[in-house]
């Protein structure tokens, strides 16, 4: 089975926000107060969103700043995942009983 691609925050808020929504990153940068640096940065995928962006973003969108750091944070863990894969492999579960 193939994996799947671990799908950055930045992509879902160009994918699913900005293209659909007919905005520019421009737009979203000057409406929520923040560089567009940053903006092109997250959609690039070389940014985080931090709980600042997190926060303008849910009150530009009408969403949860929750919603933004939970695309984070299951990205950030997939990424960590695929990254120790092997090490996390090497811990046996604690088991209460075990001697």
């Amino acid at each position: 089975m193939e994996k799947l691609k671990n799908i950055h925050p930045g992509e879902i808020l160009l994918e699913e926000f900005l293209i659909p929504m007919d905005l520019t990153a421009y737009r979203l940068a000057k409406e929520t107060f923040l560089p567009q640096t940053r903006i092109s940065e997250i959609i690039k995928g070389n940014r985080r969103i931090s709980a600042d962006t997190a926060l303008r973003f849910s009150k530009f969108f009408g969403t949860t700043a929750k919603f933004w750091l939970g695309l984070q944070d299951d990205y950030d863990l997939e990424e960590e995942r695929n990254q120790k894969l092997k090490e996390l492999s090497e811990i046996k579960t604690y088991k209460e009983n075990a001697a």
